[in-house]
């Protein structure tokens, strides 16, 4: 499997879980010192949130840099509510992390659904036929370039990354509505299986929930 090396580090981890409504959140503390906050759906066992914190610096605490999220917002962490978490002032509890931009400025932010990737750039007016979005293996990224010049952007792909596979350009779809161009991504058939196989990791994590349902759903052809 190429993406062993994933469930590798994610096993390596100190993981924490704990209940928020209808969401899962888990909190991982690596060897190396970089921290890493999921949300999971407990509906569709899809993870809607991804955040990573870098090993400490010297001045204070590193930021939390979001990788997946379909609106940047501010994320709470209480590690408090979970077996074990404890009050760590390296764990996230009571921790935070925010993104802001300008309410002008384009926008990107990112969603995973069972079977595609999914990228919203706001605050794009431009019609569809000004963007040009291609697949560049070399950079292990998307590109969304402008006729006018107007826009550059390269969105780099850590989900394909994981898997050991390039983007390709067939698995692109782009589509522009209401000032947004939403870029659509399919998975490919190894994705989907590794999403499954860290489900079934986290399975073994303490939480109050079966995840068996959840698996069902993603190992569902």
């Amino acid at each position: 499997m190429s993406y062993q090396n994933w469930l590798d580090y994610l096993q390596s981890a100190e993981k924490n879980s704990m209940l928020s409504g209808k969401l899962r959140k888990v909190h991982y503390k690596f060897p190396d010192g970089r921290q890493m906050a999921e949300e999971y759906n407990m509906d569709t066992g899809i993870v809607q949130r991804r955040a990573w914190r870098k090993s400490k610096q010297l001045m204070g605490e590193p930021e939390w840099e979001l990788e997946l999220g379909e609106e940047p917002r501010q994320i709470n962490w209480n590690g408090n509510n979970s077996r074990g978490g404890g009050g760590d002032a390296d764990n996230v509890s009571g921790g935070e992390f925010t993104v802001r931009e300008s309410n002008s400025a384009p926008l990107l932010t990112k969603r995973v659904t069972k079977k595609n990737i999914e990228w919203r750039i706001r605050n794009l007016p431009y019609p569809l036929n000004v963007y040009n979005v291609s697949a560049e293996p070399d950079l292990h990224a998307i590109v969304v370039r402008t006729s006018n010049k107007k826009y550059y952007k390269v969105i780099p792909v850590p989900d394909l990354d994981r898997c050991g596979m390039p983007p390709i350009q067939a698995n692109i779809s782009t589509h522009h509505q209401f000032n947004t161009l939403i870029i659509t991504y399919q998975k490919p058939d190894i994705l989907c299986e590794m999403e499954a196989q860290v489900l079934l990791l986290l399975k073994n994590v303490e939480t109050e929930t079966d995840m068996d349902d959840l698996l069902k759903g993603l190992l569902a052809k």
